[in-house]
């Protein structure tokens, strides 16, 4: 819902000023159309249907797991994928997982997304169209910008679209802004944003060489700067931040690399999620009892530690996978030819 058209389509039309928020009330609400919004003279209703699309999302494909997790995959106005994610946990949650940009241009290496080519930044309302589509099928409560793309590098779109969750029914303190230290944005995050919004850093290694071979992005702001930046920030607001760490087999899940994070972290302004790789191809997952030691060495620290439930597997819910399938069902089509 692009209520800036939606505004300027209803003072073309000389309605008056509360239409643009009754509208709004009824899409935040969940309502499947216009049609809907009984509030509105019908006459407007159609009227909108013509003029305004009701989504800035068109929906490209949609798959359920076995545990209940929905991925959907959309593609904007000019034809970019954008994926996001509906997670379900057995204590009430509804978590949606948004991105803030079609691909990504930062190249992490264990990262679908990393792989495809970065299309553009998001507006905030296919941000919020993507939360949206979830809010139409159940009420939501959690959301997360982990989805495709780094959303310090669309920090304005975030926000905004971050600002217009609660309509939905997500709270500034159940939002959780993810980054993999984009540092300029880090900064600006830490400087303007009031809101109890949540920061995570996706750190992956604990020391710089081994996090510049995962992420690219740590030769420009290693790993000393962005944590430094990150305990500011979690000084400031007295909000711990989180750590999201993938664990690769054989890669990052030693015991010793455990006690280099914690040494790295400390345990007054950080908590870790350890995060089972859902593979992509290059990487293996970690085994089970390599992940149990990982933490083990964590909470012998005394750092804050949590392993993630893994969610979707089975219909590629990783970052950028139903995309990447998409495009090469796409590119395995075989040609027609003209007649």
């Amino acid at each position: 819902m692009d209520l800036t058209l939606l505004e300027r389509t209803l003072r073309e039309r000389d309605e008056p000023a509360f239409r643009a928020r009754q509208v709004w009330e009824w899409t935040a609400r969940g309502a499947a159309g216009y049609a809907a919004m009984t509030t509105l003279p019908r006459a407007l209703r159609a009227a909108l249907a013509e003029t305004v699309p009701f989504s800035t999302l068109t929906l490209d494909a949609e798959r359920v797991s076995r545990d209940g997790t929905r991925k959907a995959l959309f593609r904007t106005a000019d034809g970019h994928p954008v994926e996001a994610v509906l997670m379900r946990y057995r204590d009430g949650r509804r978590s949606v997982c948004l991105s803030a940009q079609s691909g990504c241009p930062l190249t992490c290496t264990f990262c679908a997304t990393g792989a495809m080519r970065f299309g553009r930044n998001l507006t905030a309302w296919e941000i919020v169209d993507q939360a949206l589509h979830f809010r139409r099928q159940e009420p939501i409560d959690h959301c997360v910008f982990m989805g495709m793309g780094e959303p310090l590098l669309n920090l304005d779109a975030v926000l905004a679209a971050a600002r217009r969750l609660p309509d939905l029914g997500v709270t500034s303190r159940r939002t959780t802004v993810s980054t993999v230290g984009w540092l300029p944005g880090l900064r600006r995050f830490a400087a303007e944003v009031r809101e109890p919004i949540r920061l995570a850093l996706s750190l992956h290694a604990p020391d710089d060489e081994l996090r510049s071979q995962l992420m690219p992005v740590n030769d420009r702001y290693p790993i000393g700067e962005i944590v430094a930046e990150c305990r500011r920030h979690a000084e400031r607001t007295r909000r711990r931040v989180f750590v999201e760490y993938v664990l690769l087999g054989g890669v990052n899940d030693s015991p010793a690399q455990a006690r280099a994070l914690a040494q790295l972290l400390g345990r007054e302004r950080f908590k870790v999620n350890l995060i089972p790789y859902n593979p992509t191809g290059r990487y293996e997952a970690s085994p089970r009892e390599r992940i149990a030691a990982f933490r083990r060495e964590l909470e012998r620290a005394r750092v804050p530690v949590t392993v993630r439930l893994t969610r979707g597997r089975d219909i590629e819910a990783a970052c950028g996978q139903l995309a990447a399938a998409a495009r090469e069902r796409r590119r395995a089509r075989p040609a027609v030819a003209a007649g």
